[in-house]
């Protein structure tokens, strides 16, 4: 294949990027102006004539409605918006972990205490929980004590988290995924804001006190 059949190759499937301007190549378009006005069916040469009278470009948003739906835009802007919310949506999908909180079947109150509690942590953290129940012996013909245990665990979480996925048996085990009721940039959110209104109490209190200390008496 020819250096020029490649690279017309690399533009007719690179779809990720809309046609812009002078690669808008059709007779008429469906033109929405800047402020999602609705100009209507117009000449092609039309819509460009407007998009450059407003310094903006001409953006293929439908390519395949008939005719196609171009928008007046500030495209560098546009672009650069979407790669920041796609960038925010993958910090927050990596920065989501799975962590684990095993029990078994018959567990002490005070130990289940402690994965609870443990638990809670994680999902305050903005994390996921796969709380599992581990079978030993015999316990593997008692599922419903282990579905049992996990939905008093749910019951117990929700203030912090809801059910994911329901119990399933998973070889020996049985497990049940909770999820947060906040994600990671949530938390780190409220927990800045937290942080900034401690500090500004401080130094108001700070101020107060500076405030109300008594002038130095007047010398005789």
């Amino acid at each position: 294949m020819s250096p020029e059949a490649v690279h017309r190759t690399k533009e007719e499937f690179r779809i990720s990027d809309p046609r812009t301007n002078d690669r808008i190549r059709v007779p008429e378009v469906r033109l929405v102006g800047p402020a999602g006005e609705q100009v209507g069916v117009v000449r092609i040469e039309v819509a460009m004539r407007l998009a450059q009278e407003a310094d903006l470009d001409l953006v293929e948003v439908a390519p395949n409605s008939k005719p196609p739906v171009v928008k007046i835009m500030d495209y560098g802007k546009f672009k650069y918006e979407a790669a920041q919310k796609a960038k925010e949506a993958r910090r927050n999908q990596a920065n989501t972990v799975l962590k684990e909180v095993r029990f078994r079947l018959k567990i002490e109150a005070h130990d289940y205490i402690t994965k609870l509690k443990r638990a809670e942590g994680f999902l305050q953290a903005g994390d996921k929980v796969k709380a599992m129940i581990l079978f030993r012996g015999r316990e593997q013909s008692r599922p419903e004590q282990g579905v049992r245990l996990l939905r008093k665990f749910a019951e117990d979480v929700a203030e912090f988290g809801t059910v994911e996925s329901n119990p399933t048996i998973d070889g020996r085990n049985m497990v049940m995924v909770v999820a947060p009721h906040k994600n990671k940039s949530e938390v780190k959110t409220e927990q800045n804001a937290a942080r900034a209104a401690t500090k500004q109490a401080a130094r108001e209190a700070r101020n107060g006190q500076a405030d109300e200390t008594p002038a130095s008496a007047p010398a005789e």
